[in-house]
């Protein structure tokens, strides 16, 4: 029972979290100083007529946002307002109902644009998260079970120098040693092969994938091995580990019964903090090869000020941050027995 109400009461904070974040994604691009309407569409040919009725279009003529003692229209300075009609309230009915605005660059439903790149970025960060994860691991196993030995210091050596590398100038070296082997450097895919059958597309897709998903997964492994064999030396110098041993358990056994699930408590934190920062590393990675993802969506948006979609990628990317600590949180009790008693 007090396991539920624990549960219950983190899912509860998470939520009161979105609902903050939601509310503070709101105010922070309308704060920002100048015209929306005159920054998201940079054209010296717009007369004040044009720019009004972009206003107007995108639902900058309404207030921001007023008082919330009544639902009857007020009088506030020289307009009357409903406070259901204004910039705070349409925007969260509309966030309820799945709509995020109109992107000021394409005219699009910021929705649709982000569903779009968020499939891709998706494809891009989970092949390699997935990759890093498993080799981290293995590394940081091997390393720590052959602790003060050349493999040890090699493996230190190796993740030490991947983990500090920048993420945009390794993606660089390796899209120079790519386009050297005859990899494909650039996009999600060779135009005109939607016309192929669907393994060759997908076969197209993969080749796509190498450099970026290299690039990530180089960068990521490193950290991951490096915790991986700290958490798993000290986790191999408790008592009970030796009890283990003086059982007559074999390396295989101690590792997999005794060892492994608590020393991968702290790789969880990790990994669950990383989904949201990983998120950075993807606009320079999908900036450098072109990938079509959320990243480079985010880079183009900056470049354009297009604000309705950098606010609607904000908001994803919080949310994301915020479910992957509450499934940390739930695999932490899977995990470890004593989370679940406390």
């Amino acid at each position: 029972m007090n396991f539920t109400r624990a549960i219950l009461r983190k899912t509860v904070w998470a939520l009161f979290t979105i609902l903050f974040v939601i509310i503070l994604n709101f105010f922070l691009f309308r704060v920002l100083p100048g015209d929306p309407a005159r920054a998201g569409i940079r054209d010296p040919r717009l007369n004040k007529d044009a720019i009004e009725t972009l206003r107007v279009r995108f639902g900058l003529d309404k207030p921001v946002i007023n008082c919330f003692e009544t639902l009857n229209p007020m009088k506030v300075g020289s307009c009357t307002v409903n406070p259901m009609e204004t910039q705070f309230f349409i925007y969260v009915k509309n966030l309820f109902q799945g709509e995020m605005g109109i992107s000021y660059h394409t005219n699009r439903p910021v929705i649709d644009i982000l569903r779009e790149r968020l499939w891709n970025t998706i494809l891009l960060i989970g092949a390699g998260q997935l990759l890093s994860i498993l080799l981290g691991m293995a590394f940081g196993v091997i390393a720590a079970w052959r602790a003060r030995t050349p493999i040890d210091y090699g493996a230190v050596g190796a993740s030490l120098m991947a983990w500090s590398l920048p993420t945009f100038w390794l993606a660089i070296l390796l899209l120079f040693w790519g386009s050297a082997m005859g990899f494909p450097v650039a996009g999600k895919a060779t135009p005109g092969m939607s016309s192929y059958p669907l393994m060759q597309q997908w076969g197209d897709i993969a080749k796509h994938m190498l450099l970026p998903t290299l690039t990530y997964t180089i960068v990521y492994m490193g950290e991951y091995t490096l915790i991986m064999r700290s958490s798993l030396l000290d986790v191999l110098s408790e008592d009970y580990i030796l009890t283990a041993r003086a059982k007559g358990l074999n390396s295989v056994q101690i590792l997999r019964d005794h060892a492994m699930k608590n020393a991968m408590l702290p790789l969880v934190t990790v990994i669950a903090i990383n989904l949201g920062f990983t998120v950075a590393g993807a606009i320079q990675i999908e900036s450098v090869f072109s990938w079509p993802g959320l990243g480079s969506a985010i880079y183009e948006a900056v470049v354009r000020r297009d604000f309705p979609v950098l606010q609607g990628a904000f908001l994803l990317i919080a949310v994301t941050v915020i479910l992957a600590n509450l499934l940390a949180d739930l695999t932490y009790t899977y995990l470890d027995p004593r989370v679940k008693v406390e």
